[in-house]
């Protein structure tokens, strides 16, 4: 894995600042897609990838019509999985209509919420209690819980939003939905040690959550606009003993609405929204080439991370 200067890498799509030949990733198939529904949201996290916040629009609410010309498309690809993220998905107006089309067109379904009052209101509440059943068994809510301790997760979220995000997670379980977390190892602790505190912290709500399953419990690699993480070459597969296909980029893409734009593009990744170099094209058709592992957040989540969002 070639290092350079930091004002160098990760700026040619090809090779590296130490001349190397740098890694891409072609797609072998595109089994989630992910439709980021805006960037608005309630709180505004200490470090947030994409910088969602209650002001941030610049990615704007997708609506359903939008989202629905995607999942037909992806349906003729033989996409397995639907991924909702923003922002907070609940802020979005079309959210219900988006997660109905999605979820009847038989698609898996993963919505990521922090689970506070956008969720919590009653009309949302009223709304997914009525999913039919067999729609149910195909849609998993994960909810964002950044450590497992209030002290910590509130330094990151704000204060209060330890106890509100608990109320969410409290009912979804009680309400007999697929629940999963994400954490982040953002503290220094071990894996074992984050996965048995978020035991300790399910278990005092009365949750019960496999936490050794890496579906049930995320923990994602941390990512920092500081980082300067060596730059990933060919090379680098058979040093890590990796695939370019084990990377999400080989199976997924992320539709957003820019603001000001006429159309949804599709993304590369969902971790970098605002780098046009990621832009793929208009549709999922477009969005099938090879991606350039050509931002430090390739090396941090994804390689040497081994993170996932799917």
């Amino acid at each position: 894995m070639a290092d350079g200067s930091a004002l160098q890498k990760f700026f040619d799509p090809h090779t590296t600042a130490k001349g190397d030949k740098r890694a891409w990733v072609p797609m072998k198939q595109l089994e989630t897609l992910w439709l980021n529904t805006g960037t608005l949201c309630n709180i505004e996290c200490e470090n947030c990838y994409i910088l969602s916040s209650p002001k941030n629009d610049d990615l704007v609410y997708l609506t359903q019509d939008e989202a629905k010309e995607y999942l037909d498309e992806a349906k003729t690809m033989g996409t397995r999985e639907i991924g909702i993220t923003g922002g907070e998905p609940f802020m979005n107006p079309h959210i219900l209509g988006i997660m109905d089309d999605a979820l009847s067109a038989g698609f898996e379904l993963l919505v990521l919420t922090n689970a506070m009052r956008p969720m919590m209101r009653p009309r949302i509440q009223e709304a997914l209690l009525a999913i039919p059943q067999d729609h149910r068994d195909r849609l998993t809510f994960r909810v964002s819980m950044d450590h497992y301790t209030e002290e910590h997760h509130d330094a990151e979220r704000g204060k209060g939003s330890f106890d509100l995000a608990h109320q969410g997670i409290k009912w979804l379980a009680e309400n007999g939905f697929r629940l999963a977390i994400a954490g982040r190892s953002i503290w220094g602790e071990s894996e074992d040690e984050a996965r048995t505190g978020y035991d300790g912290m399910l278990k005092g709500l009365g949750v019960t959550l496999d936490v050794t399953d890496p579906k049930q419990l995320v923990i994602f690699a941390e990512m920092r606009e500081q980082d300067d993480p060596p730059e990933i070459t060919t090379e680098c597969w058979s040093i890590l003993n990796k695939s370019p296909t084990d990377i999400m980029c080989s199976s997924s893409r992320m539709v957003v609405k820019r603001k000001g734009a006429d159309e949804p593009v599709v993304l590369a990744c969902t971790l970098l929204a605002y780098d046009e170099r990621f832009e793929m094209g208009r549709t999922l058709a477009e969005a099938k080439r090879p991606v350039s592992l050509n931002h430090k957040w390739c090396a941090t989540f994804c390689v040497l991370g081994g993170s996932s969002c799917s």
